[in-house]
């Protein structure tokens, strides 16, 4: 993995789940994009276009710039698509800005969401992500993997997140995983929550147990080509 993509529905879904590879992979010489779709705050509001609704968007979106610079990652864009409403939007839409960043950034390597999240922002980025990296769509897409996000991932009681692709992270990366994620203002919470403290070591732990090493992130690899 030399050049990786990594589709993120809202701010904060890229550090949940590849915060540890990224910390990992950072030190590697290998070169990140982090493509944000959608604003992330506004399905909490009846209205998003009210004034409360848009300085949540201003203060997701600065959190998310702080969290970049934290992991060292220079390249990420926003496109600030509506939050919880992907369905209204033109599939096509989507599809065009990720085939224009993949076009531009040409990654080896693309993460995005599982299709079996229980947020449905989550599952038309996958679907998208799918047709964008289609074999046939002239990119340099060798790799496809989904990663999980807590409070979404594990929420899908049918369709569960089943991983069989494993990064050993060390106790540093976990570290700065969940610093980046306290950056997001508002967003973690206190344990039982997912996205706390405990909950992200404890998905760490599980992961690791499962890929016999202390801790790991999982992921599911969709597809792989090698020449």
């Amino acid at each position: 993995m030399k050049r990786i993509l990594i589709i993120a529905a809202h701010p904060d879904d890229e550090t949940l789940g590849c915060g540890g590879l990224i910390s990992k992979y950072q030190q590697r010489d290998v070169e990140f994009k982090v493509l944000f779709l959608g604003e992330g705050s506004t399905c909490r509001f009846s209205d998003p276009s009210d004034v409360e609704a848009l300085v949540a968007i201003e203060v997701r979106t600065k959190s998310a710039r702080l969290a970049m610079g934290f992991l060292g990652i220079q390249d990420f864009e926003f496109h600030n698509l509506p939050c919880g409403r992907f369905d209204q939007v033109p599939i096509i839409i989507v599809n065009k800005i990720i085939e224009d960043v993949i076009r531009d950034f040409e990654p080896d390597t693309v993460f995005t969401h599982s299709p079996n999240d229980a947020n449905n922002d989550h599952k038309i980025v996958f679907n998208s992500t799918l047709m964008a990296t289609r074999p046939g769509a002239k990119n340099h897409v060798n790799r496809l993997l989904s990663y999980e996000v807590l409070s979404s991932s594990e929420w899908s009681y049918t369709n569960i997140f089943t991983p069989n692709y494993f990064e050993e992270i060390s106790e540093e990366d976990l570290s700065r995983k969940w610093h980046t994620l306290s950056l997001y203002d508002g967003e973690m919470r206190s344990y039982p929550f997912p996205r706390s403290n405990e909950g992200v070591r404890a998905l760490s732990m599980v992961r690791g147990m499962q890929a016999g090493v202390p801790y790991a992130e999982a992921f599911h690899l969709v597809r792989e080509f090698k020449k």
